[in-house]
């Protein structure tokens, strides 16, 4: 059962990743049909479903999550489930349902975690800083462990990848996620209103994109097929390699984006030397690596080269690097020029 890293196993060497790039590319060209004017998050997503890691979405609503997520998971095969967070929800929706029959008697049905078995794919949970930490606290073991217990036993989803995103609007009876939920996501991946205006203009008056169910049923079903992805992932990992000039450059952009203000990097307004206070973990840098091997093999390269990781890095790492309070209201702008300033400081071997 896969876990938080990626582990090297028998099949690792039996996988042809030529031919898996191959219905990679597919997969995306599928995806576009029904996301339009989303190129780099579809691309995104294909990262993190090789890598095997889960993704926090952010964007406003009615930008095209849900659609996304059931594109890929009709395009994997496997099942999606979700459930929407509310200052209600107990931990126990997650995993079963109670009503009374019409005979006036109790039932018990699973829930969306248990419902589709061993075969779930895809798990969105909408608006999770709505749901209680006790509810995270659940969605976090599933998300390490791809595992929970009920009913006295355990069930397990080895093929499982969680997505969730939060309300950035409303603040009353919200629970933000703490530092060590957020590390668990490989990324978070923003999605906006595309800009094209021929685009703009198929969403609002092309009739295909107004019926969501009919839109998902004209998608190729199964091009990945969900239950090889982690033989998959595991031999991207093993067989797309690092050079020993690659890993110092990764070194180097964790220890300046750790302590900015001691590698040089200026920002207009900040004062660098005070402006992290935590974050960009090991596990974070994992992940970096992760990615980046899956965006070199996606373009063709048997080693990850420095633009591999400048394309994930944004994504892995922004989300796992905390600022103090002073500058936290500004996050959004302040890691962008943060790591912006971190390319343009940092010598790319």
């Amino acid at each position: 059962m896969p876990h938080d890293t990626i582990e090297a196993g028998e099949t690792a060497g039996r996988c042809d990743l030529s031919a898996w790039r191959t219905r990679a590319a597919r997969f995306e060209a599928e995806i576009a049909k029904a996301v339009i004017g989303q190129e780099r998050v579809i691309r995104l997503l294909t990262i993190a479903l090789f890598a095997r890691g889960h993704v926090l979405l952010e964007g406003d609503v009615g930008v095209g999550k849900t659609t996304l997520l059931r594109a890929a998971a009709r395009c994997v095969g496997g099942a999606y489930e979700r459930i929407e967070g509310t200052i209600d929800l107990m931990p126990g929706d997650l995993i079963y349902h109670t009503y009374l029959a019409e005979d006036g008697r109790p039932r018990v049905e699973e829930g969306p975690v248990l419902r589709a078995g061993e075969d779930l794919a895809i798990f969105f949970f909408n608006e999770i800083n709505r749901a209680r930490p006790q509810v995270h606290s659940l969605l976090l073991r599933l998300m390490a462990e791809r595992s929970v217990s009920a009913f006295n036993r355990e069930f397990s989803f080895p093929h499982l990848v969680v997505f969730a995103d939060r309300n950035r609007v409303e603040r009353e009876e919200t629970f933000e996620l703490p530092a060590a939920a957020r590390d668990r996501f490989l990324m978070e991946i923003s999605i906006a209103t595309p800009e094209d205006a021929e685009v703009r203009r198929a969403l609002a008056f092309n009739p295909r994109f107004h019926d969501g169910d009919r839109l998902i049923d004209s998608l190729e079903e199964g091009i990945l097929s969900y239950a090889e992805l982690n033989d998959v992932g595991r031999a991207i990992q093993n067989e797309i390699k690092t050079s020993e000039a690659l890993e110092r450059y990764v070194l180097d952009l964790w220890q300046a984006v750790r302590n900015p203000g001691a590698a040089g990097i200026e920002i207009a307004g900040v004062d660098t030397s005070r402006l992290v206070a935590a974050g960009a973990s090991p596990r974070g840098l994992s992940y970096l690596v992760r990615a980046a091997r899956v965006a070199a093999w996606l373009d063709g390269r048997d080693m990850a080269v420095p633009e591999d990781v400048r394309a994930v890095f944004f994504e892995t790492m922004a989300h796992r690097i905390f600022f103090e309070p002073v500058y936290e209201m500004r996050r959004d702008t302040i890691a962008r020029e943060l790591i912006d300033a971190l390319f343009q400081t940092v010598p790319v071997p």
